[in-house]
């Protein structure tokens, strides 16, 4: 039987995969959360298609709290943060990334 946070994340992934397909994206989670399953690498998730086919890879993280760095403050849209010498990346709210798309 799968330890109770590989049923959890495993759930969510479920929860994702849902929540694309019902905006009319098409989307397949990867089996054993392993992206092996779909071609990619083993760090992916799922994988869904936007309206233009452009293929998105996810690697899907469920925590009980997020750190208040992650979360947009009352006014803000999106978070964005980088590391010294990295890439910067941007934290946006489900709903706002679906409706993007």
């Amino acid at each position: 039987m799968p330890s109770k946070s590989k049923q959890k994340g495993s759930a969510f992934e479920r929860e994702l995969v849902k929540a694309l397909e019902a905006r009319g994206l098409k989307a397949q989670k990867a089996w054993g959360s392993n992206g092996e399953a779909l071609g990619e690498l083993p760090g992916v998730d799922l994988i869904f298609y936007d309206s233009g086919g452009f293929r998105w890879r996810v690697q899907a993280k469920r925590r009980a709290k997020l750190p208040s760095y992650l979360l947009p403050p009352e006014g803000a849209d999106i978070v964005m943060m980088r590391e010294d010498r990295g890439e910067t990346m941007v934290v946006i709210p489900l709903s706002r990334f679906i409706e993007m798309l």
